[in-house]
């Protein structure tokens, strides 16, 4: 195993063939800036500006300065993107910062609180941060959450809102009117032989009147969540990235992008699909966050998961519900006789997190995962790594191709995604693209996989790294 990073907030830069040990070759020096002075003038106010729809209900739920919704063409999907605006008394930056989360979470992970959120960190240097919540997540709705009338904020929105349902939607639809009709008629022919107020009858309709109730919540889990990875990586982000082109007008077109875990994959794979197709990814530059397309050579212990797999599959559940279990088993890792404290470290290192903010994050951050999702995502601890729905494109073939700088940080006692892991993807990368840093120091403090984003130093750690970064990038 090996570990970079260790020199007082350097960025490591790979300077060796694939397949070889990483070596340093350039520092970087970083002033650190403590959070609270970056963003202490500014109040967070309510903006009203007339292309927001908010969700009255939900609204309680964002604490961002603004609400978006974006209609993603050909489906029944509404997806949530909060943003930050930019400090005033910040530089004036070039370019819209798009961050994106890790599965099955929301956009609570970069804004856990005024003092150790990572989107307000951003925006207080001037960059407008947009958070994504891909379909199913936090507050992106389902057609049938917002109602048939329901005004969305899109750039295509002329196009899509106010469509036809969508073929998964018309498929439940006739299939719920066969079953009610065909109920209809089990009723009347028990009804025949039967007086109307007999017991027996009242009795049948009750119960299959919530056998139907039964099965319409079933066929709404099922709609709600069938997708994965390739449905973010197609349709998701080119929606959510052409709506912030539109609103922020950067003068090339270009986004830069951080991604946090999956994330950070749905990045990798973006500039490898764009390099095989020789397209432009629209990126002046992408920072992963404990991310990488081949899991294998790491002892992550996600591998605990893929027994599971298939016995879902063929139970036919359509989502696991991540955030339910968290929450569930929290007790028992943080209170005696702390039977499963050993989960927390899943999260966080040993006091690297405020106790309050750590709850917050289980109870707060999670929610549902597609089955179809964790079936592709498994695909990471295969021969080739991660691999499209067909199972004939692998994104670690192509990163290679990519003509956008990375920023690649990893956390040096993350159990998911070990340094490892991480340098498996990063070694693809062309060298003069790529830089590569671990955080966590030998004797302490140490990072997990949630530190990155949410933990007490990284405010003074890690975020100030990647601001020098998206800095270097950020000139047209």
């Amino acid at each position: 195993m090996f570990v970079l990073g260790y020199q007082n907030g350097a960025v490591l830069h790979i300077n060796n063939p694939a397949g070889s040990n990483p070596s340093p070759r350039v520092r970087v020096r970083v002033r650190v800036v403590p959070l609270r002075a970056l963003y202490a003038h500014r109040g967070v106010t309510e903006k009203k500006p007339s292309n927001v729809v908010r969700n009255k209900p939900k609204r309680k739920i964002c604490t961002a300065e603004e609400l978006h919704y974006v209609a993603v063409p050909n489906s029944d999907w509404r997806l949530a993107l909060w943003r930050y605006l930019p400090s005033p008394a910040a530089p004036q930056r070039n370019h819209p910062l798009l961050l994106l989360s890790g599965i099955g979470t929301n956009a609570i992970g970069y804004d856990l609180s005024p003092e150790y959120s990572f989107a307000r960190y951003m925006s207080g240097q001037g960059f407008d941060t947009w958070i994504l919540e891909v379909r199913g997540a936090g507050l992106s709705a389902h057609r049938v959450e917002f109602g048939e009338d329901s005004t969305i904020a899109s750039a295509n929105a002329k196009s899509t809102v106010g469509t036809t349902l969508s073929r998964e939607s018309q498929s439940k639809s006739q299939l719920m009117e066969t079953v009610m009709q065909s109920s209809q008629r089990l009723s009347g022919l028990l009804n025949e032989g039967e007086e109307p107020d007999a017991p027996q009858f009242f009795d049948l309709q009750e119960r299959l009147s919530t056998s139907l109730e039964d099965f319409q919540k079933q066929l709404d889990l099922i709609v709600k969540n069938d997708w994965d990875f390739d449905h973010y990586l197609e349709e998701d982000v080119p929606a959510v990235m052409e709506y912030i082109r539109t609103l922020s007008k950067p003068k090339d077109g270009k986004l830069l992008a951080v991604g946090h875990s999956m994330g950070g994959i749905l990045l990798y794979a973006m500039l490898s699909r764009c390099g095989f197709e020789g397209k432009d990814s629209g990126f002046a530059s992408v920072t992963t966050l404990a991310s990488s397309l081949d899991y294998r050579p790491s002892n992550s212990l996600l591998r605990l998961l893929l027994p599971l797999s298939d016995p879902i599959q063929a139970l036919n559940v359509p989502v696991i519900p991540l955030g339910t279990f968290l929450a569930a088993i929290h007790p028992f890792a943080s209170s005696p006789p702390y039977v499963l404290s050993w989960l927390k470290f899943l999260i966080s290192a040993p006091d690297m997190m405020h106790p309050e903010l750590f709850e917050k994050l289980i109870f707060s951050n999670f929610g549902n995962i597609p089955t179809k999702l964790i079936s592709q995502l498994t695909t990471v601890f295969q021969e080739g790594g991660l691999c499209d729905r067909s199972g004939t494109f692998f994104y670690k073939d192509h990163i290679g191709k990519t003509n956008v700088p990375v920023l690649a940080l990893a956390a040096d006692q993350d159990l998911i995604c070990p340094t490892e892991a991480v340098y498996e993807t990063v070694k693809l990368i062309p060298e003069h693209l790529v830089s590569f840093k671990v955080f966590g120091e030998p004797r302490g403090p140490h990072y997990a996989h949630y530190d990155l984003v949410g933990s007490r130093l990284a405010a003074y750690q890690v975020y100030p790294c990647i601001i020098e970064f998206l800095t270097r990038h950020d000139m047209t």
